[in-house]
C-alpha cells in the first residue's frame, strides 16, 4: 500500500491513497469532508481499514461549499462542487488508479456526509454505494450565522429545498445506504432520524445505525464505528462489481 500524499486536481488538492498494484479489483473510497475540513490523510483508524481491504481513497478538499451543486466563492467562483467531483475527480481517477463507477464509495462526515447523500441522490446510476456519519441533513438550521451557506443559500427555506431528505427520489436511489449518527448529536441526529423514517416508510432499502454512543459528534465516534463503514463500502462495491455483465 502506499503512503498519503496530495495531488492537484483541476488546480485543487486532493489527499490520496492509491489503492494496492497487486490488487484483483480496484476500488476506491470518496471521502467528502466535514465543515472542519479534516479529511481522512493521516488517520490511523481509517488508514489501517484501507490498507487491509485493499481499497484507495481520494479525499478533495471542498472547503465549506456543503458539497452541492450551487456555486460557492470559497471553494471556487465558477464550478460548483458536484460538477469538480464528477468532471475533475473521477476522470482523475480513472486515468490515474483506473478506478471507476461503479467501483467508487462514498463516505462523507457531517457536511461531507449531506453531501455524499445528495450526491448519491443526485446520481444514484454512479454511486450506488454510499455511508454517511452524523450526516448534517437539516443544514438549513445553521443558515443564518455568517458562513458561506448564507451565500449559496438566499434563505434557510431555499436551503431546506436542496436536502437529501428532499432530493431523495422514490424510484431511482442508490442500492446500498448506511446512515449512522451518535443519539447524542445534538445538531444533527434529528434530521438523519428523519431521513432514515423517510426511507423506511417509502420503502427503500438502507442500513442504520442510530443507537451507538461514543463521544457525540467528534473523530471518536467517526473513528468507532470504521469497521463497519469500511467493510459495508468494500463488500457492497463488490456486489455491485458482480452486477456489471461479463465480457467475454
Amino acid at each position: 500500500m502506499g503512503e498519503w500524499s496530495q495531488v492537484e486536481i483541476g488546480g485543487k488538492v486532493a489527499d490520496v491513497l492509491p489503492p494496492p498494484q497487486a490488487a484483483a479489483e480496484k476500488l476506491a473510497v470518496l471521502f467528502l469532508h466535514g465543515h472542519a475540513r479534516v479529511t481522512l490523510k493521516g488517520n490511523a483508524t481509517y488508514t489501517s481499514h484501507l490498507e487491509r481491504l485493499g481499497m484507495g481513497c481520494i479525499c478533495p478538499h471542498g472547503e465549506r461549499s456543503w458539497w452541492g451543486d450551487r456555486l460557492c466563492r470559497e471553494f471556487d467562483p465558477h464550478i460548483t462542487p458536484v460538477a469538480y467531483l464528477r468532471k475533475q475527480v473521477l476522470p482523475w481517477l480513472a486515468e490515474h488508479w483506473g478506478v471507476s463507477p461503479p467501483g467508487i464509495g462514498l463516505l462523507g462526515v457531517s457536511m461531507g456526509g449531506q453531501g455524499a447523500l445528495r450526491l448519491a441522490y443526485r446520481y444514484p446510476d454512479e454511486f450506488p454505494v454510499v455511508a454517511a456519519l452524523a450526516p448534517a441533513v437539516d443544514f438549513q438550521i445553521w443558515h443564518g450565522r455568517g458562513l458561506p451557506l448564507d451565500e449559496i443559500y438566499p434563505t434557510a427555506e431555499s436551503a431546506r429545498q436542496d436536502t437529501a431528505t428532499l432530493l431523495l427520489h422514490p424510484l431511482h436511489w442508490p442500492r446500498h445506504q448506511l446512515l449512522m449518527c451518535d443519539p447524542t448529536d445534538t445538531d444533527w441526529f434529528e434530521g438523519t432520524e428523519r431521513l432514515a423514517s423517510k426511507l423506511y416508510s417509502t420503502g427503500i432499502p438502507f442500513e442504520q445505525d442510530l443507537t451507538t454512543r461514543h463521544g457525540g459528534h467528534s473523530w471518536d465516534y467517526f473513528n468507532h464505528v470504521a469497521p463497519r463503514v469500511m467493510d459495508f463500502l468494500h463488500d457492497r462495491l463488490h456486489e455491485e462489481r458482480r452486477r456489471l455483465p461479463t465480457v467475454p
